[in-house]
């Protein structure tokens, strides 16, 4: 079994590319809101690739569950964040829509880990 195994998994691959695209809008937005909302929302996307890198690090499929919830709560925060920034004329409706699909792919991925693991757990 490899050490690192989150490497080869099509979700952090995901996540990576969910992480780069949320770099160029926060470094788009205006001065003033790159410190604010724009270290929130490059936090929440790291947040989702650091807590399935952690997960994967943990020996029972409980442990590896609660960290994959936790990385949807985070890609739920990251897209919030994204579409109120959108309805305010930051974010464009062709960028917002690439996040939003790319969050929406990387949901049914942890989706999809989540109850594997759940039905491997019980």
């Amino acid at each position: 079994m490899n050490k690192f195994r989150f490497l080869e998994w099509e979700v952090y691959r995901d996540v990576k590319k969910l992480v780069s695209l949320v770099l160029v809008i926060t470094k788009e937005l205006p001065r003033e809101y790159r410190f604010e909302p724009g270290s929130q929302i490059i936090r929440s996307a790291f947040s989702v690739a650091l807590n399935i890198a952690e997960g994967s690090g943990k020996t029972s499929d409980k442990e590896l569950n609660r960290f994959l919830e936790i990385a949807l709560g985070s890609a739920y925060e990251t897209l919030a964040a994204i579409d109120i920034l959108k309805e305010n004329g930051f974010v464009s409706e062709e960028k917002y829509k690439e996040v939003y699909n790319k969050i929406y792919s990387i949901c049914n991925q942890l989706g999809g880990f989540k109850k594997k693991a759940a039905s491997r757990g019980s």
